[in-house]
């Protein structure tokens, strides 16, 4: 059994907080407001470890570099800005299952995918 630490679980809150899936940075930034000793080879640490127990799973964006949510969310998509860089989780139906049938050709079937939309933000529009 893994014993409860400090700065794990201020990774935790930090993720299950965020608006979307964190760099690794992100999170030695925000988490660093919860626990202040808090390293960055100790969030690369723990993240390896959480997600290999399941506890966090790693988001994949095009041209970025890995990013980490809590497992366990339902399917959703993503939106990064790209005046700011931030990464939102969208929520609402998912659109392929209107694809199937209509856009792709008979017999394909859709077994995983990723959508990322790209554009600006709400905050960066108004700044």
């Amino acid at each position: 059994m893994e014993r409860k630490t400090a700065p794990r679980d201020a990774i935790l809150k930090t993720l299950s907080e965020a608006p979307g899936p964190l760099t690794p940075g992100e999170i030695h930034e925000r988490a660093g407001q919860l626990h202040p000793t808090l390293g960055l080879a100790t969030v690369y640490r723990n993240i390896n470890r959480l997600e290999e127990k399941g506890d966090v799973v790693a988001v994949h964006l095009p041209e970025d570099p890995p990013r980490y949510e809590p497992a366990g969310r339902a399917h959703h998509h993503h939106f990064r800005c790209r005046e700011c860089g931030h990464v939102f989780e969208l929520e609402g139906e998912c659109p392929v299952a209107i694809l199937q049938g209509v856009t792709l050709p008979g017999g394909f079937r859709v077994e995983d995918h990723e959508l990322t939309l790209y554009g600006i933000c709400s905050d960066c529009q108004e700044a």
